[in-house]
């Protein structure tokens, strides 16, 4: 915000001003002068999709300036000398590892594999580059991606019991494999092969073997898509003849292991990962093992919270936050800590004691540290930004804001700035929440309230920009939100609360919040109310109508319905079931239908917006359809719309004009209520 400029000179935010906001993310640091590159993204001129370039940031944090001019340029990696900047670049649908020198020029094509590259790295002495790609184990069966007429005539064969994703479809006889390529001639070498895919590769320091995540079958007739637990492994760039070798296994398969990094002398590797004793809600923890392999040490023994960033919001969507940082001399780990709604900077000694490094009410999404280890370059969000780059001195804790790359926008509206409440529930614990006063607030009116419930549910609202809670406060809503039972970022007993419970101890924190934000807010009016959520929000937007009718509208997003149905059909299904609720369909058929909304249908009486992507399968689109159905036929107060070709990640990042339209269609259901 201006200094110059009152909030009363300013208009309220528009859902469509979603076409008007950037992006930051993946800072990286030159090795040897600093400088920045990072990638900003942004939705084009015809409102149609999302281009991204990769900026240049002096280390003085001087005025950025485009470096590649994709139009979709992601993942910038500097080359150990820094003479060399690789990237990612979509072209044609085809997503390839780009290079371009340090001081620009003419970026180059330099893999050219059939599907698409991810997990880019440097070998360290800079002569090649591995990543990882979708690789066909049948090259002649049809895939995902082959949308020709042939394809459309062939039938395509399911063997995995995981054969698909949301955001990508059936997987087919595709897996994901290790690659190499030589930087000079472009030589490409795939190094994995078979029945498991390879996750997070990274070089030792040596440049003498890659390690990676993954799940290898100990035999022929293990179903590896039904094991909890992953690997680490190792496997040597190339034998002398060319050919590729075979991955070593360093760990004992008792870790469910995320991504994994080397010490400076190679000697040991630190990991996020967890035991899964309390199964998916288990938090991530760090590990150290020996780099020759052995048993893992926990190093964040001592601190109650779960590491990486669990934070939650419409700006961004499953940003990769790589694996933990070692110190240069080895003896401590930097890591992002996810707590009590905020996201921060930790320092990790081996021993176990830790130090906060970063402060404020704030979620840092990605970080990297400076050669010197004296500043962190932190792309860093609030209630009231949207997100930009800081460079942060770890020992001062002084800041400054490298980038503004949505002040243009931020000038000209009016933020509502949460204010953060706290409800102590019935079994002792205490559930965090924050209400958003609407624009134009005066003191003395009632105002109309809106609860907003995230998804997960092992996620967690932070203190960050949320486009849907602005336009609901612009619209003259109160906005309610708050972190249930089954919330990241209170400890592993709080995150727990769920498991086995959904509409238990979740449903009555929810409304138990309710209550407390009217107590402490007398501003909001008691019988005006709303309620949405999506994904495990929208599970219990779906279970708060049938077990009340204290909300006059609701809209449930992308949601669950039926528990039984959603064990077979979702990417997830089967494991998420189990985990959570608890069971399956031929032992736990009773169970899983008690848990189920649609078992309440007759009770609901709310009008209900039901908000569904064709395309999502996470939560497919049959669960809202059968929910619907029964509302209609039992002549309740509905309505569906489907979004086409958007997945489970439309709020985040589907097509720009349906992410708009999803907007307008939640305030509009509101409107037309009379919230």
């Amino acid at each position: 915000m201006s200094d110059s400029q009152s909030s009363t000179t300013k208009r309220c935010i528009t859902a469509e001003d979603l076409y008007r906001l950037h992006w930051v993310s993946d800072p990286a640091i030159h090795p040897i002068s600093g400088e920045i590159a990072y990638v900003e993204q942004y939705i084009n001129k015809e409102w149609t999709d999302y281009n991204s370039g990769i900026w240049l940031l002096s280390s003085e944090g001087a005025s950025a300036l485009p470096f590649t001019y994709g139009p979709k340029d992601e993942t910038p990696v500097w080359s150990p000398d820094g003479s060399q900047l690789a990237f990612l670049r979509t072209t044609d649908g085809k997503r390839q590892v780009w290079i371009i020198p340090e001081r620009g020029g003419e970026a180059r094509q330099l893999t050219h594999v059939e599907n698409n590259v991810r997990s880019l790295a440097w070998s360290p002495d800079g002569t090649c580059i591995s990543f990882v790609a979708k690789t066909a184990e049948n090259p002649s069966s049809p895939t995902s991606d082959g949308g020709t007429q042939e394809a459309q005539l062939k039938g395509r064969v399911v063997n995995r019991t995981k054969a698909k994703s949301d955001g990508y479809g059936l997987w087919d006889d595709t897996r994901d494999h290790l690659y190499v390529t030589d930087v000079t001639s472009g030589h490409t070498v795939q190094l994995t092969s078979g029945a498991y895919d390879v996750a997070e590769p990274v070089w030792s320091p040596d440049g003498q073997r890659i390690l990676f995540v993954a799940r290898i079958a100990e035999h022929s007739k293990e179903d590896t898509d039904l094991r909890k637990q992953n690997d680490l492994f190792t496997i040597a760039p190339a034998t002398s003849n060319g050919d590729a070798a075979a991955p070593l296994k360093l760990t004992h398969s008792e870790l469910h292991i995320e991504s994994a990094a080397y010490s400076p002398d190679g000697s040991t590797i630190a990991f996020y990962g967890h035991d899964r004793h309390a199964k998916g809600a288990t938090q991530t923890r760090l590990y150290t093992v020996p780099s020759s392999g052995g048993t893992a040490v926990c190093v964040s023994e001592t601190l109650d919270a779960h590491l990486g960033n669990a934070g939650m919001s419409d700006m961004r969507s499953h940003l990769h936050i790589g694996p933990p940082r070692f110190s240069a001399d080895g003896q401590s780990l930097y890591t992002l800590v996810t707590l009590e709604g905020n996201v921060h900077v930790y320092q990790f000694a081996l021993d176990g004691t830790f130090k906060i490094l970063t402060q404020g009410d704030r979620e840092i999404y990605q970080f990297e540290l400076t050669s010197d280890e004296q500043h962190i370059i932190a792309a860093s969000t609030d209630v009231a930004l949207p997100g930009d780059l800081f460079r942060i001195a770890i020992h001062s804790g002084i800041e400054e804001r490298l980038t503004r790359v949505n002040d243009s926008l931020l000038d000209e509206i009016e933020i509502s700035v949460p204010e953060s409440f706290w409800t102590e529930v019935e079994d002792g614990r205490r559930v965090q929440g924050w209400v958003m006063k609407p624009a134009g607030f005066k003191e003395g009116v009632s105002y109309p309230a809106i609860l907003e419930i995230h998804g997960g549910p092992h996620a967690m609202y932070s203190n960050s920009f949320f486009h849907e809670f602005q336009l609901l406060a612009a619209q003259g809503y109160t906005v309610i939100y708050t972190n249930p039972g089954g919330s990241r970022g209170y400890g592993q007993s709080f995150t727990n609360v769920v498991l086995g419970d959904y509409g238990g101890h979740d449903y009555t924190d929810l409304l138990s919040a309710v209550d407390e934000a009217i107590r402490q807010f007398p501003f909001i009016h008691p019988e005006r109310l709303g309620v949405t959520g999506g994904s495990y929000g929208g599970f219990m937007t779906n279970w708060i109508v049938g077990h009340t009718d204290r909300f006059r509208a609701a809209v449930t997003q992308r949601s669950i319905s039926n528990w039984l149905s959603m064990y077979g059909v979702s990417d997830i299904g089967y494991s998420f079931t189990e985990d959570e609720v608890g069971g399956n369909p031929w032992d736990d058929c009773e169970l899983l239908w008690k848990q189920s909304p649609l078992a309440y249908v007759q009770q609901i009486n709310t009008p209900l917006l039901i908000l569904h992507g064709e395309q999502d399968l996470r939560c497919p689109i049959e669960q809202g359809e059968q929910l619907f159905t029964a509302l209609r036929r039992l002549g309740k107060p509905t309505q569906f719309v489907r979004f086409p070709a958007s997945s489970h990640e439309l709020s985040r990042k589907g097509h720009p004009q349906l992410r708009v339209e999803r907007l307008q269609r939640i305030t509009n259901w509101f409107v037309k209520h009379q919230i």
